[in-house]
């Protein structure tokens, strides 16, 4: 089965997609595409998923790079590939961040999500690129606000929410329905749920980002095309979102 990626209608010269569990060689709850190693799976499949997405997008694999993602709001700056090679290689020991910002051509920047949302951004003139693993603690704290800010440009930034966990998939306590409703605005509750994908929109829209699309699919509703840490427990594989400023 070949990979199944959902390409992003971006900017000229830059490429940007989500992956879903198709095309991948892990197995058992992991089975698919998974990206992710901190779950269980074996590494030489995690690696050959990497390899694979790699090659679907035209990025070359050491220069692809990934944070050590912790539910926090820093958005590190690239200027050069971090530990070139890791990605396909030792996959762990990334530097923390849950969000990566670069304007250098040829670096993929990746992150890795089961739910919380993969959020990529562009700016329209092409020059710098960023992405962002964004949950509900992201979200609340700024994470997105902040990578728009370490682009530089609202007015010209573009940006697409991946798949995640929709409302209908996603009840919480009072006490977070409240917070959500008084940060991002009464749309966001649906009844004892939270609507992670609304609340990006409003947070990005409030950071002045315009253009705003969503692949707008729910990653627990979809077993056969997605991972879901809710559906399935904490040893679930994870899915990604990529983007790249081509090379010439």
């Amino acid at each position: 089965m070949s990979l199944d990626l959902i390409h992003v209608s971006s900017s000229r010269g830059i490429t940007a997609c989500f992956t879903t569990r198709a095309g991948g060689i892990s197995a058992g709850t992991w089975a698919g595409l998974n990206l992710g190693v901190a779950t269980g799976d074996d590494p030489a499949a995690v690696r050959e998923n990497r390899r694979r997405l790699c090659a679907a997008a035209g990025v070359d694999p050491e220069r692809a790079t990934l944070g050590h993602q912790v539910h926090g709001v820093d958005v590190r700056r690239i200027d050069a590939p971090t530990r070139p090679g890791r990605f396909t290689g030792a996959l762990a020991g990334w530097p923390e961040s849950d969000g990566l910002v670069t304007g250098r051509p040829g670096i993929a920047l990746v992150v890795l999500a089961a739910d919380c949302l993969p959020v990529l951004l562009w700016r329209r003139d092409g020059s710098r690129v960023a992405a962002v693993h964004a949950g509900w603690r992201g979200l609340m704290a700024g994470a997105l606000a902040n990578a728009v800010a370490a682009l530089g440009d609202p007015a010209g930034t573009s940006a697409a929410i991946g798949p995640g966990v929709g409302p209908c998939c996603y009840p919480v306590d009072s006490a977070l329905r409240e917070r959500f409703a008084e940060r991002f605005g009464p749309g966001t509750i649906h009844g004892d749920a939270v609507d992670l994908v609304g609340a990006a929109q409003a947070g990005l829209a409030e950071a002045g980002v315009a253009q705003i699309t969503s692949v707008g699919e729910c990653t627990a509703c979809n077993p056969e095309r997605f991972y879901s840490y809710r559906r399935d427990g904490a040893r679930t594989g994870r899915h990604g979102g990529l983007i790249v400023i081509e090379s010439s």
